[in-house]
Parts: C-alpha cells; sequence; structure tokens
C-alpha cells in the first residue's frame, strides 16, 4: 500500500513511521496508510512557513481569492467522492458525510469573497493635518490544530480564514482522520498554493503537536478538542505571549416545555443527541423537560430511537453510524455504567452491536431519572448518551440548563415568545437555538461558546478577522 506523506514546504515528506487509517464500521477495511512526523518535521513546517510568510502576506487579493475560490469548487465537484471517504474514516453516514463536505465548499467560497473585502478605516486625526489609517494585517505563522469528528469541515474553517487574510499555516489534524485532511492539502497545493504556505504535518499531539506548542516562530494557535487538552494549549500560548483560539467541550441542554410541539421536540432532541453518534460538541446531551409533558417525550423519544436503524456508514439506510473507534467505544461504555450506578434508569439502548461487518456499533443510550448532579450530566460523554431530567418549570429549567461548567450552545422547544425571548437572553451558551436541535450552525455566523467551551475570538464568518488578523494604526501628514 502507497503511504500519503506529509508536505512541508510544498514538497511531500516521508516522516518517521506510518499508520494505517482503519474503517470504524469494517475494521477490516484500511482506507490508506499515513506518513507520522516528527518533532523535526514540525520544526521544518515551522521553517517553511516562516520562510514563504512575507510574500504570502503581501501577496495580491485576486491571488488569494482565486485559489480559495478553485479550491471551493474542486470540493463541491467532488462533494460524493470525498464524503465517502469522510464516511468510511470516521464513520458518520454517507449523507452526513457528503453535507459536511459541501459545508466545506461553502466555507472556501465564502472567505474567496472575503479576501477581497478586508476592513480597514480612514479618519481625521483631532489634530489639525493629519491623518489616520486603520488597517490589519496577517498575524504570521498559525499553527491549527483539528479533532476527528468534522474531518474536513473544522480545517476547513479554520484554513480558509488564515489564508484569506495572508497567514501562513501548519496544520495537524487529528490522527484518527488523516484522509480528509490530506485530500484537502492536496487540493489547494493544486489550486496554485505557493510552497510553504500550508504545510501538513500528520502525527499525534504529544509528538507533532507538542512540537508546534514548543515553537516560539510559531505567532498563532487555534485549536478544537478536549478541555484537558485545550488548557495545555492556552499555558503554552501563554508563555509565549502569543495569541490562541479554543474550541473545547459542551454539555449542551435542550430544554422542552409542557407548552413545545411534541413532534419537533423528539426531533430536536433525537438529532441533537444521537446523530453522527453523539460525537459532536454541540450535541444535547441533557434533556431538561418540564413534568406536563416529560412521559410522552421520553415515550416518544424511545419510540423514535426504535426505529433508527444503527449500522455501516455508508450502507443505504443507516441512521446512525459506529463510533469512531476502540477507545471512543470503551469510554462511552465506561459512562453508561457510571450513569446506571449513580442511579439513573437506562431507559433505552446503551448495548454494543453486532453487525455484518466488524465495528464500533453502538446503539444509543437514553438515561431518565437523572439529576444534573450526576456524572453524565456534568462531563461530557460524546458519544451517543443523552439524560433527561425532570423539572417543575421554566424556572427550574433555565437553572439546570446554566448549572454546567460549560457554556456551547443551548436550546428551547416551545411555543411560548415569553420563553423562548426570556431564554435567549439569559441562557449562557454563546448559540442558543428555539424549535430547533442544538447543533448545526450556518457557515457565514460566528461559532464559539463560553466558560469552559471556548476560549479567544469566535470561529468562521467575518469574526474570524480577529483572530487571523492583527490591527496597525498609522498616522500620516500629507
Amino acid at each position: 500500500m502507497s503511504i500519503h506523506h506529509n508536505f512541508i514546504g510544498g514538497e511531500k515528506s516521508s516522516g518517521v513511521s506510518a499508520i494505517d487509517n482503519i474503517n470504524p464500521s469494517d475494521t477490516n477495511d484500511s482506507v490508506g496508510s499515513f506518513a507520522r512526523a516528527s518533532a523535526a518535521d514540525a520544526e521544518d513546517a515551522v521553517a517553511a512557513a516562516l520562510s514563504a510568510a512575507h510574500d504570502w502576506a503581501r501577496s495580491g487579493i485576486q491571488m488569494r481569492h482565486d485559489i480559495l475560490k478553485k479550491t471551493a469548487d474542486e470540493i463541491m465537484a467532488r462533494k460524493e467522492e470525498i464524503g465517502r471517504l469522510l464516511a468510511r474514516e470516521e464513520g458518520k453516514t454517507l449523507a452526513e458525510g457528503i453535507g459536511e463536505t459541501a459545508r466545506a465548499a461553502q466555507i472556501f467560497d465564502f472567505f474567496a469573497g472575503e479576501v477581497l473585502r478586508v476592513p480597514g478605516e480612514k479618519m481625521p486625526s483631532v489634530r489639525p493635518g493629519l491623518d489616520v489609517e486603520i488597517t490589519r494585517e496577517p498575524v504570521g505563522v498559525v499553527g491549527l490544530i483539528t479533532p476527528w469528528n468534522f474531518p474536513i469541515a473544522i480545517p476547513a474553517w479554520k484554513i480558509a480564514p488564515a489564508l484569506c487574510y495572508g497567514n501562513c499555516v501548519v496544520f495537524k489534524p487529528a490522527e484518527l482522520v488523516p484522509a480528509c485532511a490530506w485530500t484537502l492539502v492536496d487540493i489547494l497545493h493544486r489550486a496554485g498554493l505557493p510552497a510553504g504556505v500550508l504545510n501538513l504535518v500528520n502525527g499525534p499531539g504529544s509528538v507533532v503537536g507538542q512540537a508546534m506548542l514548543e515553537d516560539p516562530r510559531i505567532n498563532a494557535v487555534s485549536f478544537t478538542g478536549s478541555v484537558a487538552t485545550g488548557r495545555r494549549v492556552a499555558e503554552a500560548c501563554a508563555r509565549h505571549m502569543r495569541k490562541c483560539q479554543l474550541e473545547m467541550g459542551g454539555k449542551n441542554p435542550l430544554v422542552v416545555l409542557d407548552d413545545a410541539d411534541l413532534d419537533i421536540a423528539v426531533d430536536c432532541a433525537v438529532n441533537g443527541a444521537f446523530f453522527s453518534t453523539g460525537q459532536r460538541c454541540t450535541a444535547s446531551s441533557r434533556l431538561i423537560v418540564t413534568e406536563g409533558i416529560h412521559n410522552r417525550f421520553v415515550e416518544a423519544c424511545v419510540e423514535r430511537l426504535s426505529s433508527l436503524v444503527v449500522d455501516e456508514a455508508v450502507k443505504e439506510g443507516t441512521h446512525i453510524g459506529p463510533v469512531v473507534d476502540q477507545n471512543q467505544l470503551d469510554q462511552d461504555e465506561k459512562y453508561i455504567e457510571i450513569g446506571r450506578r449513580e442511579g439513573g434508569n437506562l431507559r433505552w439502548g446503551g448495548e454494543r452491536l453486532k453487525r455484518d461487518k466488524p465495528g464500533f456499533y453502538l446503539q444509543p443510550a437514553l438515561f431518565t431519572d437523572t439529576t444534573n448532579a450526576m456524572t453524565i450530566n456534568r462531563e461530557e460523554v460524546f458519544g451517543p448518551v443523552a439524560g433527561v431530567i425532570r423539572v417543575r418549570d421554566y424556572d427550574e429549567a433555565l437553572a439546570v440548563a446554566n448549572d454546567t461548567q460549560f457554556g456551547l450552545t443551548s436550546g428551547i422547544c416551545t411555543d411560548s415568545l415569553k420563553y423562548s425571548s426570556h431564554f435567549r437572553r439569559n441562557s449562557e451558551a454563546g448559540m442558543v437555538m428555539v424549535n430547533l436541535p442544538t447543533a448545526g450552525v450556518d457557515y457565514h455566523v460566528p461559532f464559539g461558546g463560553r466558560k469552559g467551551s471556548s476560549y479567544g475570538p469566535r470561529e468562521q464568518g467575518r469574526y474570524a478577522v480577529e483572530f487571523y488578523t492583527t490591527v496597525k494604526t498609522a498616522y500620516v501628514r500629507p
């Protein structure tokens, strides 16, 4: 099997070893073999980015626009092919994989437009005869560290703005999903990206990621992943006095009030909690339900869950694919056991499944009779596990929703304008959904949260300019 190499300075780099990319739907299927970089490779990638930084920062906006637009067009044209690759390596259903690939294309298309409208200001000084110009310039060399759960969308929403605003990139994707990352970098290079502007280094975070964090030549780091790793990233960035942007965990509440449309509430809960195998930082893992609708809501959720097909990701008719790997499956089962031990009622699922092909299949797990103090409602499981919390009324629901160390997204299902308006204002989350799943944000709007979920400027949309540029104020005597 041929090895997919890293890209450093526009050249292929073989790394120090290789790792097989295993299909979680069929562990007998290898998606490919991918080179693992060393710490020295990561240092070489930083050097390559640094050498290209001056020219790329001063490249014409038409050039950058054309490269990003060409990238967007090729991704969209190949969305079925890349979507299938994504489903094979990560375990999302084929429909989700194609949808995520299309989202990546839309992100590149959006930032192709943003290249042409980088904001700036010109104004008079309070001192007569002087003008003031306020401009935005690239940060420089940016380190991007991405997770496995969105193998092409999250790399896209970091790489696209970084390149748009004239930065050079050292990109380390998660080791579990190297194929989409490699494909994306290949498309960008063939679109005309100059050597050294984008460098790909696959490998473990403890080696490659750590080398990036320790390298003082990196001017900013954008990271998406666990809270524990995010804290280490923040500490390393503080030591080097550089910018950092962190997207971490979530324990997102979906509030269901008595007056909610039951079908809408169930759709929101099942989609938000269990689709993409619950492996989303925006998943609705706490279902906070008032007493009047609680029993009907639980029974309707169970009925809906019983109709869902858990099977091979690329198989027609599959609603939920496998968990990403054995470690994640073990973690999910650990939390299911903790939920039982702490008094939760496993109302549905939670069993490991066997299918025609060997894979990491798990029934979605729905707990009832839980409290907000239980471990499964405090810690992020990152799997198809959700707990129902019964509350008296809206006031208690809001208090429980906000009682968490996280603050990424939240949702409410209600027909009441009064309660939906109050919830939008008082929910302690960065993103709020009304009668919609907590998972799902457009590509042109800011993404991010509060508390332990996020740190630094928002990602996506026009707000990305805050992280990927620095502001310069210049005075001119005409």
